[in-house]
C-alpha cells in the first residue's frame, strides 16, 4: 500500500484488487422511536445506491439490534472494484447527495477499508 492525496479531508491508500469498505454509526434521536426511524432513513438510502455507482459491487445496511449502550446503530458493508472505485465513490454525485439528505443525523462515524483477498474456496 502506498499513500496517495487527500480527498474531501480523507486520506487514501492505493490497493490493487476488491477492497472492502465498512461504515458505522451512531444516530442522533432522543427516543427509541426517533432512533428506529433514523435507522431506516439511513438503511434505505444508502441501499439506494445499489447498481448506481460504477465499481460499487456490493452494498449492504444493518441496523443493531443488539441496544448494547456501546453499540453502533448502523453498519454499512460494501465492495469495490479496487481503490480508483472507492475513491471515486467518495466524490460521486449520488453518494454526495445520500450525505446531504442524512445532515447531522449521523453522530459518531467509524471507517476500516481493506483490501479482500482472495481464499480461492
Amino acid at each position: 500500500m502506498v499513500p496517495t492525496n487527500k480527498i474531501a479531508g480523507e486520506e487514501f491508500w492505493e490497493m490493487s484488487g476488491p477492497i472492502k469498505h465498512i461504515v458505522m454509526w451512531r444516530l442522533r434521536g432522543e427516543t427509541q422511536a426517533e432512533r428506529l426511524a433514523a435507522r431506516s432513513k439511513v438503511k434505505t438510502l444508502f441501499e439506494g445506491l445499489r447498481g448506481r455507482i460504477d465499481g460499487l459491487t456490493h452494498i449492504e445496511v444493518g441496523a443493531d439490534i443488539s441496544d448494547v449502550d456501546y453499540a453502533c446503530d448502523v453498519v454499512l458493508v460494501s465492495e469495490f472494484t479496487d481503490s480508483a472505485a472507492l475513491k471515486a465513490y467518495a466524490t460521486h454525485p449520488e453518494h454526495l447527495r445520500v450525505r446531504e439528505e442524512l445532515g447531522d443525523l449521523r453522530i459518531g462515524r467509524f471507517q476500516v477499508d481493506y483490501p479482500i483477498k482472495e481464499t480461492g474456496a
